[in-house]
């Protein structure tokens, strides 16, 4: 496990502290790496947060950039007035009410964890930049209308009452260079730089821009909670999920193409560590040498999928075999096997695990043309 602030100096694959605990209750995907830069607004009260935030989010906007902003406060915000329908709904006790007109606007009972409310912005839409007003105990880059709250994110201090167009301009030159996405899913090539609560600091202090960061192709949330994934994980998780849905008849559920996906599994077992198994994969009928952590994932995978398909109740060996891939891959041959029996599966199986291991070892960065995959998991 990486301890915060620890930066690495040599390449190293790690993984994210929750990494290990991906099969735990509620997990929500989303894949598509959209790299969302947030700033805050903060300062004492009156020293004219909002007309900051008011002139950064209009400075943003008329440069093209699609913005969403977060408004904090310490008293209660009420989105609908007294006798409303929707006010008469939650004073009935409804703990979400949803206003959906000409607008549609979220009224919760419960005050949510910033982090939660960024990850689930990502749903809505494509944002490249969140300004919020407020919440100043927060790990994200601030730009501060009074010097009383400055502390180590601070990246501007600025004067609302006198702050000119040009200077506006300036400010908002300083988000697109300082802004970051959530702290946790901050990944920088696997090399130098893995722990989000580093590289947020580095690109506060212009030693790193977003362009220097992983391609994250996912995004993961357990029981609200935003997890990272490094850029490994990331597109495995991606590739994999993808595999799956290659093979649903998307045209009969009006999707033509594959853009954003969003995925949730309620999962009511007791959460509990994977167990490590051994775990072999060769490529044209060459070893194809992966470290622990890769294994772990791979072993984890297939064991998950073959125990989806219900074949025995203790299954102590899997074997998988993908041969004749020349061509299409829907054209391959497949066989399985658990404790060394034959596991007679159907078309439409077979087409998932095709397309799932695919995605899999494709995900490893194989250098060269696939034509039979051969995995052995065993305990």
């Amino acid at each position: 496990m990486l301890k915060k602030h620890a930066i690495l100096s040599k390449c190293v694959v790690t993984t994210h502290p929750y990494q290990k605990d991906i099969i735990n209750t509620k997990t929500y995907i989303i894949t598509r790496g959209v790299k969302m830069k947030i700033v805050s607004i903060v300062g004492k009260k009156n020293t004219g947060k909002t007309s900051l935030t008011v002139k950064v989010i209009e400075e943003l906007t008329k440069r093209g950039y699609n913005v969403a902003s977060i408004k904090h406060s310490h008293h209660s915000i009420e989105m609908d007035k007294e006798n409303t329908d929707t006010w008469k709904h939650k004073q009935a006790g409804a703990n979400l009410v949803v206003g959906v007109g000409s607008t549609t606007f979220f009224n919760a009972r419960k005050e949510h964890d910033l982090n939660r409310i960024l990850y689930l912005l990502k749903h809505f839409d494509d944002f490249d930049f969140v300004i919020i007003e407020g919440y100043k105990s927060y790990n994200y880059p601030k730009i501060i209308t009074s010097p009383d709250v400055k502390d180590e994110y601070t990246i501007k201090e600025v004067d609302s009452f006198t702050i000119t167009p040009e200077e506006v301009s300036e400010l908002a030159d300083l988000i697109e260079e300082r802004g970051h996405d959530i702290v946790d899913t901050l990944f920088a090539n696997n090399c130098g730089y893995n722990d989000g609560e580093v590289i947020a600091g580095k690109i506060r202090q212009g030693e790193l821009t977003v362009d220097d960061l992983d391609d994250v192709k996912s995004y993961l949330s357990i029981d609200g909670k935003v997890v990272g994934l490094n850029r490994f994980v990331s597109d495995y998780l991606k590739r994999s999920v993808i595999g799956v849905i290659n093979t649903l008849n998307l045209k009969d559920f009006g999707v033509d193409d594959i853009g954003k996906i969003e995925l949730l599994i309620p999962n009511e077992n007791t959460p509990k560590s994977p167990a490590d198994a051994e775990c072999a994969i060769k490529i044209n009928d060459k070893d194809l040498e992966i470290n622990s952590f890769t294994r772990t994932i791979v072993s984890n995978s297939i064991k998950g999928m073959v125990s989806a398909i219900k074949t025995e109740d203790n299954v102590r060996t899997i074997d998988i075999e993908i041969m004749n891939i020349e061509k299409e891959l829907i054209d391959a041959d497949i066989s399985l096997k658990t404790n060394g029996h034959d596991v007679e599966i159907n078309e439409f199986t077979q087409g998932i695990l095709k397309e799932t291991i695919f995605a899999i070892i494709s995900s490893l960065k194989v250098d060269e043309k696939i034509k039979e995959i051969k995995i052995k998991v065993e305990e």
